[in-house]
């Protein structure tokens, strides 16, 4: 992946999704810091980056999937950003969404773009906190028969969750660690 993008990304995510404060994050715990990587992953600017380095990343660890995906709605604007890349690199990865439960009409599907049985994918995850968000999309595909080759992380919080996903036996990329985007800030982590 190419180090100026990469750093730009970073950069920008210490820009638009970095806060300093009193958090309560979504497992619970408290946090002098809260890091939403939505605010640059759906940015235009960060669409390009996390493209990029997303694909950057996907292809040079897991270069036999297929598709990029994970649960709404934090792995969306990533997994999209990897798909569009990937048609431009022409690679194609399709990407797909991991609904947190199955539509109540209609198909009354839980997952939507269509990764067939046997597809082989990785799951997106945009700030790995407990790794159990990522853990539930992993769930959820391989119950409908689809192979999980790894899991992207935008951002792990260093907090338990990568442990969590390899102990489950799915080896894990993450492009920034939470100790990355603070020193950038110029904050010891």
């Amino acid at each position: 992946m190419g180090m100026d993008h990469r750093l730009r990304l970073r950069s920008l995510l210490v820009e638009r999704s970095l806060a300093f404060g009193d958090f309560t994050l979504s497992s619970g715990a408290r946090s002098s810091y809260y890091i939403d990587a939505r605010l640059t992953t759906m940015s235009a600017a960060g669409q390009l980056l996390i493209g990029l380095v997303g694909f950057a990343a996907v292809r040079e660890r897991w270069p036999e999937a297929g598709w990029v995906g994970g649960l709404t709605l934090g792995a969306d604007p990533v997994a999209y950003a990897i798909a569009h890349r990937s048609s431009l690199e022409g690679v194609p990865l399709d990407a797909f969404t991991v609904r947190k439960k199955p539509k109540e009409h209609g198909s009354g599907q839980r997952i939507e773009g269509g990764p067939p049985t046997g597809a082989r994918v990785v799951v997106i995850e945009d700030t790995l906190t407990t790794g159990a968000s990522a853990l539930e999309a992993v769930a959820a595909v391989q119950q409908e028969g689809i192979a999980v080759v790894g899991v992207l992380t935008v951002v792990d919080r260093q907090v338990g969750g990568l442990e969590r996903i390899r102990e489950a036996g799915h080896p894990l990329v993450s492009i920034f660690t939470a100790a990355e985007l603070l020193e950038a800030a110029g904050h010891a982590p």
